[in-house]
């Protein structure tokens, strides 16, 4: 083997927030095989690479993962710089451990490049910390997602006993999300806040409750999304209601306007 993979995290969407190593990578790169979320602008700077897509999306054909590690074996002996660039960070629901099994299994040097993940970009987007002394001490990463012939996930156990959970891949079934919260002994009110696009100018921030986090879901208009749910995210529905009043500038006191006049 000749060559050697990068698994590079993509960070959140914005070009802007990828990291100098996976920036320089991306230009040194002699193929690049890039998830379907992957922003193109992102891509775009491998101009000197050959681009493959290898996405793997909700409803939608994908690439077999199998497929995806064989590629990536593959290209190992044709070319020396690989670059597989991942949406958020490689080693949070990306399936690298998958790739990374099979280029070791291979005998292919690999090295992973960490990106900002989509919950951190998520929380700067609504001004809202996931942690808050006296608020919120623990915070749990979930996904309600489960594979063909994976065992059944234990998402609703963790994001009920956390202070903050982010809960990644669940907008399509926020309303069943919500419910099953509930159900778990969540508080139906307890603030959900949807946030779709992270880091990126058509991001939307939908906050709402666990009760009506599906009325919020019909909101989104078909991009990547998360839910982060959690005490203190109470406040982002109260300042976004104040930001959508339009300021008024106040009209002058009759005695001070015919003053100015005379």
């Amino acid at each position: 083997m000749t060559g050697k993979v990068w698994l590079t995290g993509a960070g959140p969407g914005a070009p802007d927030l990828l990291t100098v190593r996976a920036m320089r990578l991306l230009q040194q790169a002699d193929i690049v095989f890039h998830d379907a979320l992957v922003n193109p602008e992102i891509v775009a700077i491998a101009a000197g690479a050959e681009r493959v897509a290898v996405g793997k999306r909700c409803g939608r054909h994908s690439t077999a993962q199998r497929f995806i590690n064989k590629r990536l074996v593959d290209a190992a002996t044709t070319h020396r710089t690989i670059v597989r660039l991942k949406g958020g960070d490689p080693m949070l629901f990306g399936r690298a451990q998958e790739e990374i099994d099979a280029l070791l299994a291979a005998g292919v040097e690999i090295e992973v490049v960490p990106g900002v993940t989509s919950a951190l970009a998520a929380s700067a987007d609504t001004l809202r910390s996931l942690t808050a002394r006296g608020l919120s001490r623990s915070v749990t990463f979930v996904t309600p997602r489960v594979g063909a012939g994976e065992d059944r996930s234990n998402w609703l156990h963790a994001a009920a006993a956390a202070d903050t959970a982010v809960i990644y891949m669940g907008s399509h079934e926020a309303a069943a999300i919500g419910a099953a919260l509930i159900a778990a002994g969540r508080d139906p009110a307890a603030p959900a806040v949807l946030i779709e696009q992270a880091s990126l100018p058509a991001r939307q921030v939908l906050p709402g409750t666990l009760a009506t986090l599906g009325a919020a879901a019909s909101r989104l208009s078909g991009g990547p999304a998360l839910i982060v749910v959690g005490e203190n995210f109470r406040a982002v529905a109260a300042r976004m209601a104040v930001d959508a009043v339009p300021l008024q500038l106040a009209e002058p006191a009759s005695g001070a306007s015919s003053r100015r006049q005379a």
